[in-house]
């Protein structure tokens, strides 16, 4: 049966049912009336004490999230606490450094943790601000506050999922570490998306440059292992080379960029 004007037959159908039974409703007796009316009001009654179950349940789920959430940055805390006081007991330089190095990363996870919180029950987050308040809180652990601005964001707006958020807030906590580490002069953590790439996100620094013949899969630096690991884990890419500008330079310095599809799995 083909549409009619004024709407489907489908819907021509459910009115001559409505207007049928509002007939027959008619006919009903009071007793039969009053029994109906009684149903429907036990039904919006029962409705009703779902929906508060529903509103109570709910609010216990946030008030237990919250409680989770705050016991997590207190432990972690704690263990940050921990692992710098064990540092400064050991006898031995190497492994108070490695004990120091640890500390930073729980630090780190702390951070991120803290940064994605404030964006909870959304779906996706805009990463150059996201990265922006991530980079104040790098910077205030690595740098004292005589130096300006040492790290500094900037390109294009960028949505992404929020889950993907947390890989990405890793891979620039440990390229700004490196780039404290190994570098020199300001921070550059650059955002870009293009047809041909899709998203990049890299991190770039004055200094000597990468050694001759580095190669990332051959390194040991366990911040660099974790990087190329998240960066494979959302289905990205790692390239890297001198820091824009200046190739030739004596000091070429260094700058890794990540690029990722919008839609990685996480």
């Amino acid at each position: 049966m083909g549409d009619l004007p004024g709407g489907s037959s489908d819907n021509l159908v459910r009115r001559a049912i409505s207007r049928s039974t509002a007939r027959r409703a008619a006919e009903w007796p009071p007793s039969r009336i009053a029994a109906v009316a009684t149903e429907l009001k036990d039904a919006l009654a029962r409705e009703a004490a779902l929906l508060r179950d529903k509103d109570e349940i709910l609010q216990r789920q946030v008030m237990l999230t919250q409680e989770f959430e705050h016991r997590l940055a207190n432990s972690l805390q704690l263990i940050v606490t921990l692992l710098s006081l064990q540092s400064r007991k050991t006898e031995s330089p190497e492994a108070a450094a490695q004990l120091l190095i640890a500390a930073g990363r729980v630090g780190a996870i702390g951070r991120v943790h803290r940064q994605l919180h404030l964006l909870d029950l959304l779906d996706t987050v805009e990463l150059k601000q996201y990265v922006a308040r991530l980079c104040e809180d790098i910077s205030g652990m690595l740098f004292d506050g005589e130096v300006p601005h040492p790290v500094v964001v900037e390109g294009a707006q960028i949505q992404i999922p929020t889950a993907l958020g947390i890989p990405l807030g890793f891979i620039v906590n440990e390229l700004i570490t490196n780039a404290a580490k190994h570098g020199k002069g300001r921070i550059t953590v650059k955002l870009e998306t293009t047809p041909e790439h899709g998203h990049c996100i890299s991190v770039s620094n004055g200094g000597p440059g990468l050694p001759d013949g580095f190669y990332l899969g051959s390194s040991k630096r366990v911040g660099l292992r974790i990087v190329v690991a998240l960066v494979e884990q959302i289905n990205g890419r790692l390239q890297l080379g001198p820091c824009p500008g200046q190739e030739g330079a004596g000091q070429e310095g260094a700058c890794f960029k990540v690029f990722f599809p919008s839609t990685a799995a996480v």
